[in-house]
């Protein structure tokens, strides 16, 4: 654990948005990564692109991009920030059966960019899920987390 304060709260325990006024600009960077597990004929057929609305990973990748970039829309205390990169990797892996998601994200702000990137990787997985869900309803979204940041007071942290 890094802190023992939570920093949307104010003395009196309201919610706030956090003043990043005062803070330096710095590059930053945080990396999220999550997976999507399914049966493996479900896997067979997003594989060989069986699924009649197309290409899933490249409109799943489109829309880990995208929310990327709504992040603040979606997420009540996050600064909207000018996001000067966003990338996604999806790998399909058949030991799962299922797919890898990798998101980066890049800025150079005031605030991290570790929401965008855990909001990338959900809103790809949400997608790969919602257009293989005609196959299989029993799709799991897992292991969604922060892998590395780096930038700004805290620095850089990775994941174990």
């Amino acid at each position: 654990m890094t802190g023992s304060k939570l920093s949307h709260f104010d003395e009196t325990g309201r919610a706030h948005m956090v003043d990043v006024s005062e803070k330096p600009e710095t590059a930053r960077i945080a990396v999220a990564r999550g997976c999507v597990k399914m049966a493996r004929e479900t896997f067979e057929i997003m594989s060989e692109g069986g699924v009649g609305k197309g290409d899933v990973l490249g409109v799943a990748r489109l829309a880990g991009i995208m929310g990327a970039k709504k992040c603040s829309d979606l997420i009540p205390l996050c600064h909207p920030l000018p996001i000067t990169k966003v990338a996604l990797a999806l790998t399909p892996d058949p030991a799962l059966p299922g797919v890898r998601i990798e998101a980066t994200v890049r800025t150079t702000g005031k605030t991290g960019v570790e929401m965008e990137a855990l909001t990338a990787v959900t809103t790809a997985a949400l997608t790969v899920y919602d257009m293989l869900k005609a196959v299989e309803k029993g799709m799991t979204i897992t292991d969604i987390r922060l892998a590395m940041k780096e930038g700004g007071k805290s620095g850089r942290y990775e994941a174990e």
